[in-house]
């Protein structure tokens, strides 16, 4: 039986290893073509610090406190308007949304500062997915944007985001955080100016050249507030409401409102795997409810994590120890999962429960088809292993391009009169050939009637 092992060195926190993104070269977002020096109006703007606080600040690690650590690194000029009063006043009179966002926020805020500091970022932009997501891995917005940072599929792609109908990296805390900031940072060296590039972050970086454009032409100033006449109204909010997060953290006895304490510590660590294990396993195991494991390991769609050796599983490092001990004196399967692929539409859920011992309503589960649907030809699911596949993982390959497709379910496929008199289960010339049977069956009629 294949195992999963530990990350080299369990004790050492996830967040102490080096950022490899920070030599990354950025891909093209699709909001716009690569900018040029014609094309972007600040690019001639020379560069400015991305913040003023020097990379992993030895005082921010003295810090007991995240948010302590988040405050030593504020870097983004702070904005005043009507605006801003406005959401300091909303989460003021909210503090159950502030209390139950920064509970969740515990587990990912230590990780995203850390790789804020590596790369030099203003450390106020850890509080970005409060705006996003009220730091809810599992968030998904009508215009299909997932994660912690609202990554939409196209974007997702182009910072290699992977998603399949397996994981979904939008939602991986590690991968989309990494993705965030490259993408972030891309769009600072762009405009220069760390509130334009949050704008361009919700509205796309074309928009926010064609604003500076229209205001550069018109004579106008080209700073966040000068251009937000031009900006849909939650582009418009949407610096101000960071900017009414960043001031309530600065200050939180201020407005009434009381942060959970979060340990200046690392929240996580990484386990390495190299073979399919189930999500049910993998909790018990590790000893935390599959919802705290869920809140970790958020990209994993279905009940089974598949054995890619790129694979990592996040998990408290307490409850990371109790996982290789127990992991040692695992004596069963870590996986009950196999694939299978349908080659006909006459492969109905109800003939795949029964061929692996089953129930239709465990397959529409592990697949999530909703009820009154069947799959179409071309589909991958997840079934149940046989005897035959216990010891066989789910083939990478298999799990990077499984789809699945879904159509009403209208009922058995029925054997047409032609098949039925021509045992032919072919169905390319079926209509045509039951014509030419009609009209030879009409014609010997009609000469029939002549000779009576």
């Amino acid at each position: 039986m294949a195992l999963l092992s530990l990350a080299p060195g369990i004790s050492r926190a996830l967040d102490s290893g080096p950022s490899a993104a920070t030599t990354a070269s950025a891909p093209i977002s699709p909001y716009a073509a690569q900018p040029t020096s014609q094309s972007t109006p600040l690019a001639a703007k020379p560069a400015l610090a991305s913040s003023a606080k020097p990379a992993l600040n030895e005082d921010a690690f003295r810090e007991t406190d995240v948010w302590g650590r988040i405050r030593t690194g504020y870097a983004i000029p702070d904005l005043s308007n009507s605006l801003v009063s406005k959401h300091v006043t909303y989460y003021s009179a909210h503090p159950e949304h502030m209390s139950r966002t920064g509970e969740r926020a515990s587990r990912y805020l230590f990780h995203v500062v850390t790789e804020l500091e590596k790369r030099g970022m203003p450390t106020e932009l850890a509080l970005l997915p409060f705006i996003e997501s009220a730091f809810n891995p599992q968030a998904l917005s009508s215009a299909n944007a997932a994660g912690l940072w609202q990554f939409v599929p196209g974007t997702g792609r182009d910072y290699n985001l992977k998603q399949t109908a397996f994981k979904d990296d939008r939602r991986s805390v590690l991968s989309s955080t990494d993705a965030a900031l490259s993408y972030l940072q891309r769009l600072y060296d762009m405009f220069g100016d760390w509130q334009l590039a949050l704008a361009a972050y919700n509205w796309g970086e074309g928009n926010v050249q064609k604003a500076i454009k229209r205001n550069q032409a018109a004579g106008k100033p080209i700073d966040f507030d000068s251009l937000a006449e031009h900006m849909p109204a939650e582009t418009r909010n949407y610096v101000p409401r960071l900017q009414a997060v960043k001031n309530i953290v600065a200050n939180p006895a201020q407005y009434s409102l009381h942060l959970p304490h979060i340990d200046n510590q690392p929240y996580f660590t990484a386990i390495e795997k190299t073979s399919d294990i189930d999500l049910k396993v993998a909790a018990e195991l590790a000893e935390l409810p599959m919802e705290e494991f869920k809140a970790l390991n958020p990209q994993f769609n279905k009940p089974v994590i598949t054995g890619d050796k790129q694979t990592q599983i996040l998990l408290p490092k307490a409850n990371a120890e109790k996982f290789t001990a127990n992991l040692a004196q695992w004596g069963r399967d870590l996986s009950s999962w196999t694939t299978h692929k349908i080659t006909s539409a006459r492969e109905r859920i109800e003939t795949l429960a029964s061929k692996f011992h089953t129930t239709p309503d465990v397959i529409r589960q592990a697949n999530n088809i909703p009820q009154k649907t069947v799959l179409k030809a071309g589909s991958t699911i997840l079934v149940p292993k046989t005897s035959a596949s216990l010891d066989v993982d789910i083939a990478p390959e298999v799990a990077d391009s499984a789809m699945m497709a879904l159509e009403a379910d209208r009922g058995p496929v029925k054997t047409s009169r032609y098949k039925q008199a021509t045992g032919d289960t072919s169905s390319k010339n079926a209509p045509v050939a039951l014509v030419k049977a009609r009209v030879s069956r009409d014609a010997a009629g009609k000469k029939k009637s002549r000779n009576n």
